[in-house]
This record gives C-alpha cells, sequence and structure tokens, in this order.
C-alpha cells in the first residue's frame, strides 16, 4: 500500500507542475490583447471546445453515463467558468498582473468553505497551517502593486468575484468528473461556457468580428497553452478534492508574476520575490500532506480535505 501511495504521489507531482507553467502564461496573453474581455473568454472557449473534438469523438460512448440532473450540473458549472474568465480578464484589464494574480490566493479558503457546506469536507490544522503560510507568501508578493486608483480596485474587486465563480465551477465538478472521463467533462463545461459568453456578447452588442490577426493569434494561445490547466485540474478531480486543486493553483500568481516582469516590465521588489519562496513552501508543505495513507481514498472519501486555482 505504501509504495502505491508512493506512486500515486509521483503521478499527480508532473501534472501539477505542468498546469501551473500553463496557466501562467494566461494573464500574459490577456494584457497583450485589446479585445473585450468577454470576447476574450468565449473564443478561448470555442477554440477549446473545436480542439478537443477528435478526442471527445472517440470517447462518445460516455455520453449516456451522464442522466439529467449531471447535465443540469455541467451547464451551471459552465456558466460558473464563463463568469470567472470574464471577471478575471477584465480584472487584468483594470489592473497590473501581480495583483489581479495574487486576489487568486484566495481560492482556497473560498473552496474550503464551499466545500465545508456542500459536501461537510473537513481539514486538519497542519493543512491550514501550511495553507496560511502560502497565503501570506501570495500576498507579499503583490502587496507593492495592489492599486490606490478607482480602476485598480475595482479590478482587485472583479478578481476576487472571479475566485468565487471558479471555485464554483470546481466543487461542482468534484461530483460530476467522476462519471465520465476529464475529456469529456472539460469538453462539456468549455462548450456551456462559450454558448453562455456567446449569448452575452450577441445580447451586449459586442462585435464578434473584426479583430485583427493578432487578436485571433492571441484567442488561439489562450484556448490551447492555459486551459491545458484547466484539463489536467479536471483529470486530477478523480484523485484530489477541489481544496488540493485551489491550493496547487497558488503557484500562479509566482509564474504569472515573474513573467510579467520578463514580458511587460512590471517590477518586482526583493521581498515579493520572498513572498513568492513562501507560497512555493506553503504549496509543497501542503500537498506532502496529500501524502499520508487516507489520500489513497479521496476518489470515494467526500470527508477528506487536505488540497486548483
Amino acid at each position: 500500500m505504501k509504495q502505491q501511495e508512493k506512486d500515486t504521489t509521483r503521478s499527480i507531482g508532473l501534472p501539477l507542475t505542468i498546469s501551473i507553467i500553463a496557466i501562467s502564461f494566461s494573464a500574459i496573453f490577456v494584457k497583450w490583447s485589446d479585445a473585450p474581455a468577454s470576447i476574450l473568454s468565449m473564443y478561448r472557449m470555442w477554440f477549446a471546445s473545436i480542439l478537443m473534438v477528435p478526442i471527445v469523438w472517440k470517447k462518445r460512448g460516455e455520453f449516456k453515463n451522464i442522466v439529467k440532473k449531471d447535465w443540469f450540473f455541467l451547464f451551471f458549472s459552465g456558466l460558473f467558468l464563463a463568469l470567472h474568465f470574464v471577471l478575471w480578464f477584465q480584472s487584468l484589464k483594470l489592473t497590473t498582473v501581480a495583483s489581479s494574480t495574487i486576489i487568486l490566493a484566495l481560492q482556497p479558503i473560498v473552496s474550503l468553505l464551499g466545500g465545508f457546506l456542500l459536501f461537510k469536507e473537513r481539514t486538519t490544522i497542519s493543512a491550514l497551517m501550511t495553507m496560511g503560510i502560502a497565503i501570506i507568501g501570495a500576498m507579499m508578493i503583490g502587496w507593492g502593486d495592489f492599486g490606490l486608483s478607482k480602476n485598480a480596485i475595482t479590478g482587485d474587486l472583479l478578481s476576487f468575484f472571479s475566485v468565487i465563480s471558479v471555485v464554483g465551477y470546481l466543487l461542482i465538478g468534484q461530483s460530476i468528473v467522476k462519471k465520465v472521463s476529464h475529456w469529456l467533462y472539460s469538453f462539456c463545461v468549455f462548450f456551456s461556457a462559450a454558448i453562455v459568453l456567446t449569448i452575452y456578447n450577441v445580447s451586449a452588442g459586442v462585435s464578434l468580428t473584426g479583430y485583427p490577426a493578432k487578436e485571433w493569434g492571441i484567442f488561439l494561445l489562450l484556448a490551447t497553452v492555459p486551459t491545458v490547466s484547466h484539463v489536467i485540474n479536471n483529470w486530477l478531480l478523480n484523485y484530489v478534492n477541489a481544496t488540493t486543486i485551489s491550493m496547487s493553483i497558488l503557484g500562479e500568481p509566482v509564474g504569472a508574476t515573474i513573467l510579467a516582469v520578463i514580458l511587460l516590465n512590471e517590477h518586482l521588489v526583493t521581498w515579493q520575490i520572498i513572498g513568492g519562496l513562501l507560497v512555493l513552501l506553503g504549496v509543497f508543505f501542503f500537498l506532502t500532506q496529500q501524502q499520508k495513507p487516507a489520500t489513497v481514498q479521496l476518489k470515494d472519501d467526500r470527508t477528506i480535505e487536505p488540497v486548483q486555482h
């Protein structure tokens, strides 16, 4: 059994690392774009859905495992994901990468609360302590960049609301993803989000066409690079719960801030670097909690909580 636990730990380590690196590029792509946040979100979801069609076609037999109630939850999961992207992309247009992504550090707290309310999930004191270390470190990263202007404050609030939305998306998926493959689940959620966003853009009179080649390139990059993280996280929901995914995504503020310094010339001070190290340490020690014998029961035991985004 111990060897099986070690193998399980190793098997999720690499996917989590790839997920963090991939999702860190999302803020950079949004910053490079001049398109409305709702358009960026819509085409990201449409392109991602289209790219997944060949795989979903091979797994189409799994659709029979989805009952009417599941379709209802899949739609709302997609709705929450659509809200997350629109709110967060708009946040990035109003404030810095560091300020916007750092608020994602609150996601484990919101996820923990949601998991307790919906699934009666429990956690441990040691898990809470390691989560606190990571959150403190994440706050240090963006503290110097938190804006005092009206636009920056609005951007910070939008980022927080995007956290609530993505936690709803993850908590819903935590149960449904067990009935079908993560590919099929991801496709259904992305497709639902794309439809919701299309309806919104049409209703709001936002132009769906007429964007330059640069923007279409960014739409495609958003659909491929960061979306890889969401697909991986959906797959990982088979083995860990939503709070675990949320905790691992604390690596995004670190990666995104570093990329912003290199690609966007955003400034980073010494204590922000120290904060980034604290985030990584917090994530490491928190995930170490998941390596205890109980973690192999996560797929069937909803009460184990020691946590992605």
